[in-house]
């Protein structure tokens, strides 16, 4: 049975009932909150979209902001979710963009000085169905076994469970949809903000003019990839996904800059073209969606996960120094490695539990990318090094090397920021 919990917006036990049904058939029963609370029994307010999972103990207001998910109803493994409430500053974009959120218990009760408002609440106010009470150890090992699935999320009452599947099942998929022109922005800008009073130990702040210009596609990024350019004396002219080689010719920046997003790389075709175009004129970093992006560009090939990899403990190995990483993870597509080593890039990081690509470098061209998310917001430092690495290039106009990864790694371990 599920367990309901209270809410803090009116001290009472939530007893709304919701299902979240699978396209395999399968119905979970637990209680809305969140959007499905500005429904009726008989009208319902839905949330529909491909169902994962992230394994973070913490930091569910960052993932629920991370425009990664869009076109997603997220889960998290961990049981209590809510504990420390929403903060005015732990945002990763301007508001929750998950297609559904859902949890085991959910806490609506904050304990954290820094907390403005409930996670209910706050998901209500934004209109994002979430549901607790359901037994997310029984979902999860189902995505594990079968692989991501379409979902749909409910407080409609009038509809079977065999309705709610048979609408699951009509959800377009993941695969093919591009979402990073639906979340990218519509006009370029510049980037205002630091990383604060999260400033990881290692990293000074930097003062006086910028010592560099980054143009920056921005296919859905993180606030955080941003904060940690401007830190280390970049200016950050973000553009929107349509952006054309002219446009970043025509601002003659030091580096170039690929966001991560959502939805399916090979979709991106707008993006594709355009890197295609300017591949090695200045030096290139790519995150997440920005790697597999920067991999299509040069020729290589991409393919979908069985569930992905999210989470903040996911362990990556730098193959050019040999120190293992535990890194901050949220993807569905991975770049295929030999198509990769045919155009000419080298493999320089590998996922250790399923030994897929993780990152890689153009041999020739200064052009690198991770999988994964240095900035890890949220999630451990151990890979804010690269970010060193794209200034190293930026300095140098050529390839990153072993050498510039073991300085970038040695410095931040010196002060203890890595170990």
């Amino acid at each position: 049975m599920p367990t309901a919990c209270t809410d803090s917006t009116s001290g009472k036990i939530p007893t709304v009932a919701a299902r979240l049904a699978l396209e395999d058939g399968a119905v979970f029963h637990g209680f809305g909150f969140g959007g499905l609370l500005n429904g009726s029994a008989t009208t319902g307010l839905e949330g529909a979209g491909e169902v994962v999972f992230n394994t973070s103990m913490v930091g569910y207001q960052e993932a629920l902001t991370d425009l990664s998910y869009t076109g997603q109803i997220l889960t998290m493994t961990v049981p209590e979710v809510g504990n420390y409430g929403i903060s005015a500053t732990d945002l990763e974009s301007a508001r929750p963009c998950v297609a559904g959120f859902v949890v085991r218990e959910l806490i609506e009760t904050p304990s954290n000085y820094r907390a403005v408002e409930g996670l209910s609440a706050w998901l209500q106010r934004h209109k994002i169905p979430a549901i607790t009470g359901i037994d997310t150890r029984a979902l999860v090992r189902r995505l594990r076994v079968g692989g991501a699935m379409r979902g749909i999320l409910t407080t409609n009452a009038t509809l079977s469970d065999l309705e709610l599947v048979a609408r699951a099942k009509l959800i377009p998929s993941m695969a093919g949809a591009n979402l990073a022109a639906k979340v990218s922005p519509t006009e370029g800008g510049e980037w205002e903000g630091s990383l604060g009073e999260w400033r990881p130990r290692g990293i000074s702040p930097a003062s006086g003019t910028p010592r560099f210009k980054v143009a920056a596609i921005d296919c859905g990024a993180k606030r955080n990839i941003y904060r940690h350019l401007s830190e280390r004396g970049c200016s950050v002219h973000f553009l929107p996904h349509t952006a054309t080689a002219a446009e970043i010719r025509a601002l003659s920046p030091d580096g170039l800059f690929i966001s991560n997003g959502p939805g399916d790389p090979a979709v991106v075709e707008s993006v594709i073209a355009t890197l295609r175009e300017v591949a090695g004129e200045v030096p290139t970093f790519g995150i997440c969606l920005g790697h597999q992006l920067l991999a299509l560009a040069l020729g290589a090939t991409t393919w979908k996960l069985k569930f992905g990899h999210r989470g903040a403990n996911q362990p990556v190995r730098n193959l050019l120094t040999g120190r293992v990483e535990i890194t901050s993870q949220n993807h569905g597509f991975c770049v295929d490695e030999a198509s990769l080593t045919a155009v000419g890039g080298e493999v320089t990081h590998r996922h250790l539990n399923d030994g897929t690509c993780a990152g890689f470098r153009h041999t020739e061209k200064p052009i690198f990318s991770v999988q994964y998310h240095p900035e890890a917001s949220p999630g451990p430092h151990d890979s804010t090094y690269l970010f060193d690495c794209f200034i190293a290039i930026m300095q140098s106009r050529k390839p990153v090397t072993s050498v510039d990864m073991e300085r970038s790694q040695e410095a931040l371990a010196a002060v203890g920021a890595l170990v």
